[in-house]
Protein backbone atom coordinates (compact mmCIF):
# COMPACT_ATOMS: atom_id res chain seq x y z
CA UNK A 1 0.00 0.00 0.00
CA UNK A 2 1.24 3.47 -0.84
CA UNK A 3 -1.27 5.76 0.85
CA UNK A 4 -0.04 8.05 3.59
CA UNK A 5 -2.17 9.51 6.39
CA UNK A 6 -3.00 13.19 6.51
CA UNK A 7 -0.67 15.16 8.74
CA UNK A 8 -1.06 18.35 10.73
CA UNK A 9 0.54 20.53 8.06
CA UNK A 10 -2.25 19.49 5.66
CA UNK A 11 -4.96 21.13 7.79
CA UNK A 12 -3.34 23.58 10.22
CA UNK A 13 -3.86 27.34 10.17
CA UNK A 14 -0.46 28.86 9.32
CA UNK A 15 -1.35 32.49 10.12
CA UNK A 16 -1.93 32.75 13.85
CA UNK A 17 -2.02 35.31 16.64
CA UNK A 18 0.66 35.02 19.28
CA UNK A 19 1.76 37.07 22.28
CA UNK A 20 4.94 37.75 24.22
CA UNK A 21 5.53 37.11 27.91
CA UNK A 22 4.83 40.75 28.73
CA UNK A 23 1.41 40.95 27.08
CA UNK A 24 -1.11 42.48 29.50
CA UNK A 25 -4.28 40.73 30.67
CA UNK A 26 -6.70 42.99 28.79
CA UNK A 27 -4.54 42.80 25.65
CA UNK A 28 -4.79 39.01 25.77
CA UNK A 29 -8.58 39.10 26.14
CA UNK A 30 -8.91 41.58 23.27
CA UNK A 31 -6.70 39.50 20.98
CA UNK A 32 -8.74 36.37 21.70
CA UNK A 33 -11.90 38.29 20.84
CA UNK A 34 -10.42 39.75 17.65
CA UNK A 35 -9.13 36.38 16.40
CA UNK A 36 -12.07 34.38 17.76
CA UNK A 37 -9.79 31.86 19.48
CA UNK A 38 -9.81 30.29 22.92
CA UNK A 39 -6.04 30.14 23.42
CA UNK A 40 -2.89 31.97 22.32
CA UNK A 41 0.69 30.70 22.10
CA UNK A 42 3.26 32.69 24.05
CA UNK A 43 6.50 33.22 22.13
CA UNK A 44 9.91 34.70 22.73
CA UNK A 45 12.96 35.45 20.60
CA UNK A 46 12.44 34.57 16.95
CA UNK A 47 9.16 32.81 17.65
CA UNK A 48 9.97 29.96 20.01
CA UNK A 49 6.85 28.78 21.81
CA UNK A 50 7.32 28.88 25.59
CA UNK A 51 3.74 28.53 26.78
CA UNK A 52 0.04 28.90 26.05
CA UNK A 53 -2.58 31.18 27.59
CA UNK A 54 -6.13 29.85 27.35
CA UNK A 55 -9.54 31.06 28.47
CA UNK A 56 -9.21 28.67 31.41
CA UNK A 57 -6.10 30.57 32.53
CA UNK A 58 -8.03 33.87 32.46
CA UNK A 59 -11.24 32.80 34.21
CA UNK A 60 -9.86 32.73 37.79
CA UNK A 61 -9.54 36.52 37.53
CA UNK A 62 -13.33 36.76 37.32
CA UNK A 63 -14.08 33.82 39.61
CA UNK A 64 -12.21 35.27 42.59
CA UNK A 65 -12.79 38.94 41.78
CA UNK A 66 -15.25 39.71 44.57
CA UNK A 67 -14.56 37.00 47.15
CA UNK A 68 -11.84 35.79 49.47
CA UNK A 69 -11.08 32.08 48.96
CA UNK A 70 -11.53 29.87 51.98
CA UNK A 71 -8.77 27.68 53.40
CA UNK A 72 -9.94 24.63 51.45
CA UNK A 73 -9.73 26.52 48.14
CA UNK A 74 -6.33 27.92 49.04
CA UNK A 75 -5.01 24.40 49.57
CA UNK A 76 -6.69 22.76 46.60
CA UNK A 77 -6.28 25.45 43.94
CA UNK A 78 -3.05 27.38 44.49
CA UNK A 79 -2.39 27.62 40.74
CA UNK A 80 -5.79 29.17 40.02
CA UNK A 81 -5.36 31.64 42.87
CA UNK A 82 -1.98 32.66 41.49
CA UNK A 83 -3.53 33.23 38.09
CA UNK A 84 -6.32 35.30 39.65
CA UNK A 85 -3.62 37.79 40.63
CA UNK A 86 -1.65 37.56 37.39
CA UNK A 87 -1.47 40.49 34.99
CA UNK A 88 0.84 39.30 32.18
CA UNK A 89 1.02 36.37 29.79
CA UNK A 90 4.21 35.15 31.48
CA UNK A 91 2.34 34.84 34.77
CA UNK A 92 -0.81 33.36 33.25
CA UNK A 93 0.56 30.88 30.76
CA UNK A 94 0.73 27.13 31.03
CA UNK A 95 4.34 26.11 30.49
CA UNK A 96 5.92 24.18 28.93
CA UNK A 97 3.47 24.40 26.06
CA UNK A 98 1.79 21.29 24.72
CA UNK A 99 2.69 21.29 21.01
CA UNK A 100 2.76 19.12 17.89
CA UNK A 101 5.01 19.00 14.85
CA UNK A 102 3.83 19.58 11.26
CA UNK A 103 4.40 15.90 10.37
CA UNK A 104 2.26 14.60 13.27
CA UNK A 105 -0.64 12.54 11.94
CA UNK A 106 -4.16 13.82 12.50
CA UNK A 107 -4.93 10.72 14.56
CA UNK A 108 -1.99 11.45 16.87
CA UNK A 109 -3.02 15.10 17.21
CA UNK A 110 -6.61 14.10 17.97
CA UNK A 111 -5.45 11.69 20.68
CA UNK A 112 -3.29 14.40 22.25
CA UNK A 113 -6.19 16.87 22.29
CA UNK A 114 -8.54 14.30 23.79
CA UNK A 115 -6.06 13.12 26.42
CA UNK A 116 -5.06 16.63 27.50
CA UNK A 117 -8.57 18.11 27.06
CA UNK A 118 -7.43 21.01 24.86
CA UNK A 119 -9.07 22.55 21.81
CA UNK A 120 -5.99 23.88 20.01
CA UNK A 121 -2.32 22.98 19.72
CA UNK A 122 0.56 25.20 18.56
CA UNK A 123 2.48 23.62 15.70
CA UNK A 124 6.25 23.98 16.02
CA UNK A 125 9.28 22.96 14.03
CA UNK A 126 12.23 20.91 15.25
CA UNK A 127 13.66 23.81 17.28
CA UNK A 128 10.34 24.95 18.74
CA UNK A 129 9.56 27.87 16.42
CA UNK A 130 5.88 28.55 15.82
CA UNK A 131 4.62 27.31 12.44
CA UNK A 132 0.86 27.54 12.97
CA UNK A 133 -1.99 26.23 15.06
CA UNK A 134 -4.19 23.16 14.64
CA UNK A 135 -7.66 23.06 16.19
CA UNK A 136 -10.37 20.47 16.66
CA UNK A 137 -12.19 22.04 13.72
CA UNK A 138 -9.07 21.62 11.55
CA UNK A 139 -8.92 17.92 12.37
CA UNK A 140 -12.52 17.51 11.20
CA UNK A 141 -11.74 18.95 7.76
CA UNK A 142 -10.96 15.45 6.48
CA UNK A 143 -14.67 14.65 6.72
CA UNK A 144 -15.27 17.23 3.98
CA UNK A 145 -13.66 14.88 1.43
CA UNK A 146 -16.10 13.87 -1.28
CA UNK A 147 -17.52 10.37 -1.48
CA UNK A 148 -15.78 9.98 -4.84
CA UNK A 149 -12.37 10.81 -3.35
CA UNK A 150 -12.87 8.34 -0.53
CA UNK A 151 -14.10 5.60 -2.88
CA UNK A 152 -11.09 6.03 -5.16
CA UNK A 153 -8.66 5.77 -2.25
CA UNK A 154 -10.41 2.67 -0.86
CA UNK A 155 -10.27 0.99 -4.28
CA UNK A 156 -6.61 1.89 -4.76
CA UNK A 157 -5.25 1.35 -1.26
CA UNK A 158 -7.44 -1.39 0.19
CA UNK A 159 -9.40 -3.38 -2.41
CA UNK A 160 -6.60 -3.69 -4.96
CA UNK A 161 -4.27 -4.75 -2.14
CA UNK A 162 -6.47 -7.31 -0.33
CA UNK A 163 -8.91 -8.39 -3.04
CA UNK A 164 -7.16 -8.12 -6.42
CA UNK A 165 -8.93 -9.23 -9.57
CA UNK A 166 -9.54 -11.77 -11.00
CA UNK A 167 -9.50 -13.54 -7.62
CA UNK A 168 -12.21 -11.24 -6.26
CA UNK A 169 -15.04 -9.08 -7.53
CA UNK A 170 -15.58 -6.22 -5.09
CA UNK A 171 -17.57 -3.03 -5.57
CA UNK A 172 -16.90 0.07 -3.49
CA UNK A 173 -19.85 2.32 -2.69
CA UNK A 174 -19.62 5.45 -0.53
CA UNK A 175 -22.54 7.54 0.70
CA UNK A 176 -22.01 10.44 3.12
CA UNK A 177 -18.66 8.97 4.14
CA UNK A 178 -20.03 5.50 4.88
CA UNK A 179 -18.12 2.91 2.83
CA UNK A 180 -19.72 -0.33 1.68
CA UNK A 181 -17.77 -3.18 0.12
CA UNK A 182 -19.97 -5.63 -1.77
CA UNK A 183 -19.34 -8.63 -3.99
CA UNK A 184 -17.40 -11.87 -3.88
CA UNK A 185 -13.96 -12.62 -2.50
CA UNK A 186 -11.76 -15.67 -2.39
CA UNK A 187 -10.78 -15.26 1.28
CA UNK A 188 -13.42 -13.90 3.66
CA UNK A 189 -10.97 -14.07 6.57
CA UNK A 190 -9.51 -10.83 5.22
CA UNK A 191 -12.70 -8.89 5.92
CA UNK A 192 -11.63 -7.76 9.45
CA UNK A 193 -8.34 -6.55 7.98
CA UNK A 194 -10.24 -4.66 5.29
CA UNK A 195 -12.46 -3.07 7.93
CA UNK A 196 -9.43 -1.77 9.82
CA UNK A 197 -7.76 -0.42 6.67
CA UNK A 198 -10.91 1.25 5.37
CA UNK A 199 -11.52 2.98 8.70
CA UNK A 200 -7.96 4.31 8.51
CA UNK A 201 -8.78 6.18 5.29
CA UNK A 202 -9.22 9.88 6.09
CA UNK A 203 -12.84 10.98 5.92
CA UNK A 204 -14.43 7.57 6.42
CA UNK A 205 -17.39 7.73 8.82
CA UNK A 206 -18.15 4.00 8.97
CA UNK A 207 -17.76 0.80 6.95
CA UNK A 208 -20.18 -1.98 6.02
CA UNK A 209 -19.74 -5.24 4.13
CA UNK A 210 -21.83 -7.42 1.86
CA UNK A 211 -19.14 -9.90 0.85
CA UNK A 212 -19.52 -13.57 0.16
CA UNK A 213 -17.01 -16.31 -0.63
CA UNK A 214 -16.65 -17.17 -4.30
CA UNK A 215 -18.24 -20.51 -5.22
CA UNK A 216 -15.65 -23.26 -5.89
CA UNK A 217 -16.54 -23.29 -9.56
CA UNK A 218 -15.43 -19.68 -9.89
CA UNK A 219 -12.19 -20.03 -8.01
Amino acid sequence: MHGTPYIVSDVMTPTVAAIGRGAAFKEIVQLMQDWKVSALPVIEGEGRVVGVVSEADLLPKEEFRDSDPDRYTQLRRPSDLAKAGAVTAGELMTSPALTVHPDTTLAQAARTMAREKVKRLPVVDAVGLLQGVVSRADLLKVFLRTDEEIAEEVRREVVSYLFPTPDSRVRVEVLDGVVKLAGQVRDTSLVPVAARLVRAVEGVVDVAFDLTRMPPAQE
